[in-house]
């Protein structure tokens, strides 16, 4: 009993269960989404979601600079330090909001671009014209979020987290019911745009961030910087949702839409249990990493991530596989049931990232560029080619081996170069 409760104070575990409530209430909230989209849109609506999803994921990548990871980096560091802690958030805010702007403007005079670029073939152009005057808030919100985590004020990121879902809920269900895909899409713009009300007046309780953010504090050696980010930012957000859609089109070149959506609507199951792994890196170990003093502390941080996160990741998805069909059938509808055959390798898959996971974010704590760069790229080209030699073998369940593949290599990799603080 008095082990138990020695447990259940660590931070680690308190970090954990807090979020685990959100996790779960996201997870229910993303079922009840993807079924409604599963109703109203079927397997060809849910690709073209996809499709959305990625592009939206380059253009916040293009229009944060990448600075989100480095801002819960520094202001971990300086939260203390009142002269850094404003150059640090004035010099990023006053950077996003500029590149906001300005991105928001090139959408809105290229929506019919963009439009035959990502749903060749359908007319979604007044999509691209709301989220261009969406994105100045959009990007506010994740400059708020990414603050309130460097404060390391995990209780009051995943309060955001879970009044985000509700909204979202509701925005989801009542424009795809009424817009059917044009609301889907509309609904992915809003629901983090709103958000940054919400965040706003949750950072304002830590600090008064308006007296924080002026021009007068900001920085070019901070901006400098922030610069690592930004290359690594480009890699992982641009090109690897790039890739990601890239396969998309390989599939429904070869195979078809529908079986594009089956392959998206896996991808989509797998982004709700990673969720659990995602949310407790960026919540609690990305800023204990940021400012671990020594090899030792590292190798403290990324034991007690596989020995108290990852055999509690492994149990779920063993659970997941069992309950596969009833799951698909839960929260999709029968038309998706071809996709239970995908399980086995994505659960693979999914467990050889999480696994690699912890290491990555190693990369972002200590700002690595190089390397990181050297191994994402390598990483996303072995997804891609594997993809491809895969899915002529294999047809779509070649597209999931790739996954399983490319992660299998991905966290040898990092094991090898984080040796000596992993061992």
């Amino acid at each position: 009993m008095k082990f138990s409760k020695e447990i259940a104070n660590k931070p680690l575990y308190k970090a954990l269960s807090l979020n685990s409530i959100s996790i779960m209430l996201k997870i229910g909230i993303g079922f009840i989404t993807s079924k409604v989209i599963a109703v109203f849109l079927g397997p060809s609506g849910m690709a073209l979601v996809g499709n959305f999803r990625n592009f939206i994921s380059s253009t916040e990548a293009f229009a944060t600079l990448g600075f989100e990871t480095g801002l819960v980096k520094y202001v971990a560091e300086h939260k203390e330090e009142k002269e850094k802690l404003t150059q640090t958030l004035s010099t990023v805010f006053i950077s996003v909001v500029i590149s906001s702007v300005i991105i928001g403007c090139i959408l809105f005079a290229g929506a019919n671009y963009f439009n035959h670029l990502i749903f060749n073939g359908f007319d979604f152009t007044s999509v691209f014209k709301l989220f261009a005057f969406a994105l100045p808030f959009y990007i506010a919100n994740i400059f708020l979020v990414a603050a309130i985590n460097g404060f390391g004020s995990y209780k009051k990121v995943v309060a955001i987290n879970i009044i985000g879902n509700f909204i979202g809920l509701l925005l989801s269900v009542l424009l795809i019911f009424n817009y059917k895909t044009n609301g889907a899409l509309v609904s992915i713009i809003f629901t983090p745009a709103l958000l940054f009300f919400v965040s706003f007046f949750f950072l304002n309780k830590e600090i008064s961030i308006l007296k924080h953010v002026h021009f007068k504090f900001y920085s070019l050696s901070k901006l400098n910087k922030l610069a690592s980010y930004s290359l690594m930012a480009v890699v992982s957000s641009v090109i690897g949702p790039l890739v990601l859609f890239a396969v998309r089109k390989n599939i429904i070149h070869h195979i078809g839409l529908k079986e594009a959506g089956f392959w998206e609507a896996m991808n989509r199951m797998s982004s709700y249990y990673f969720l659990f792994i995602t949310s407790i890196l960026g919540l609690y170990f990305l800023p204990k990493l940021a400012v671990a003093k020594n090899k030792r502390e590292t190798k403290k941080l990324f034991w007690s991530y596989y020995t108290g996160i990852m055999p509690i990741f492994l149990g779920g998805l063993v659970l997941v596989f069992i309950l596969k069909e009833y799951i698909i059938g839960l929260v999709f509808t029968k038309d998706f049931m071809p996709i239970a055959k995908l399980f086995f390798w994505q659960l693979i898959g999914d467990a050889f990232k999480a696994a690699s996971y912890v290491l990555g974010f190693q990369f972002y704590a200590k700002k690595l560029t190089k390397a990181f760069i050297v191994s994402e790229i390598c990483s996303l080209a072995i997804l891609y080619g594997s993809s491809l030699y895969f899915l002529n073998l294999y047809q779509l369940e070649g597209i999931v081996m790739a996954y399983a593949f490319t992660y299998l290599m991905y966290l040898i990799v990092l094991a090898t170069y984080f040796r000596k603080s992993l061992f």
